[in-house]
């Protein structure tokens, strides 16, 4: 244990090391204690009602993970996600990838009305949303790790980025990897930050696709039981028709409530939900990434530190800091 929390610790300041350079000077760089003097006890609040949030709807902790990649995607790491439509700005909750699919806000509703009434504009909504992600993953079992803080919140979302920038559940490898780099992101980073599929549960319409194409899987192996097959007639059975669209299904057949590495043992097997999980391994034909896939399926403990390290990374995507933005007051709207 304390050999694995040492290797914790110093991929964190490695990173931290990182993101001060990549951010610059403007504003200066998201910090460690953000909030120490100006709102004491902003953690604590995040964390309580996160937790009671997660008791009340264990699903709840996947949604607000996802809240953050979705936020993070688009403009950057500026609560963009949670501003409402109004007046000619359209909403990134209308886009395709979110609409009757993000969810959670009013529970980043209710932590900033906490916030607001503890320490009145003092700590932002972009936040708000790193928080909520890091105690999401602890909750359900995964690693914790110390959150850099210090975010600005957007003026302006866009229903456009929303659409463009968002990775699709039926993404090629290729796209995946075009799309995360358009972030600043790697292939480590997309084979880390997949494994957040390990919690959460898709609709039957963002895998249709998986099921109803034969012989999409490429394996290592001869399926000798057909577990490949025997797996999307389960699907299938579950998904029949169009009415069925908004049936849910879990992206972690085998341990869905845990945030563990079974997502990875599962795309080995062929039994990852969505083809954006599939092609991993399927489309990989260079065996990079396989490799990886592998190690983290056998090593937990290398998954949880890559993941950390990544969403340490995806945390600063364009962050607004200093005097840009703004620290709303709501976060579904700007400051009047």
């Amino acid at each position: 244990m304390e050999i694995k929390q040492k290797k914790i610790w110093l991929s964190l300041i490695v990173l931290y090391a990182i993101t001060t350079s990549v951010l610059g000077d403007f504003g200066g760089p998201l910090l460690k204690d953000f909030y120490k003097e100006s709102c004491p006890l902003a953690e604590e609040i995040v964390k309580h009602n996160v937790e009671v949030a997660v008791l009340k709807d264990p699903r709840m902790a996947a949604s607000l993970l996802r809240l953050q990649f979705h936020d993070c995607f688009v403009l950057g790491c500026d609560a963009s996600v949670l501003l409402d439509t109004h007046g000619d700005m359209l909403s990134e909750k209308q886009a395709t990838p979110n609409v009757n699919s993000l969810r959670g806000f009013e529970v980043i509703d209710y932590i900033k009305y906490l916030l607001e009434d503890a320490c009145p504009q003092t700590v932002s909504c972009s936040d708000i949303l790193a928080m909520a992600a890091r105690d999401s993953v602890f909750l359900r079992g995964g690693p914790w790790w110390e959150v850099l803080l210090g975010r600005r919140d957007s003026l302006k979302a866009s229903f456009a980025g929303a659409n463009q920038f968002i990775p699709a559940p039926n993404s090629s490898l290729d796209s995946l990897i075009i799309n995360f780099k358009q972030q600043g992101l790697n292939i480590q980073d997309l084979i880390a930050l997949s494994g957040a599929h390990t919690i959460g549960k898709a609709r039957c319409l963002s895998f249709k696709q998986r099921i109803v194409q034969p012989n999409m899987e490429q394996t290592f192996y001869v399926d000798e039981f057909k577990r490949h097959s025997t797996f999307r007639r389960v699907l299938r059975s579950q998904c029949k028709d169009s009415s069925r669209d908004n049936e849910q299904s879990p992206l972690d057949i085998k341990t869905p409530a845990y945030f563990d590495n079974h997502y990875y043992i599962n795309l080995l097997e062929g039994k990852g939900l969505l083809i954006s999980d599939n092609v991993l391994v399927s489309e990989d034909h260079e065996g990079e990434i396989f490799r990886k896939v592998w190690e983290y399926a056998v090593d937990q403990d290398l998954f949880f530190i890559d993941f950390v390290e990544s969403m340490l990374k995806m945390g600063n995507i364009n962050v607004l800091t200093g005097i840009e933005g703004e620290i709303r007051e709501n976060c579904r709207f700007v400051n009047v």
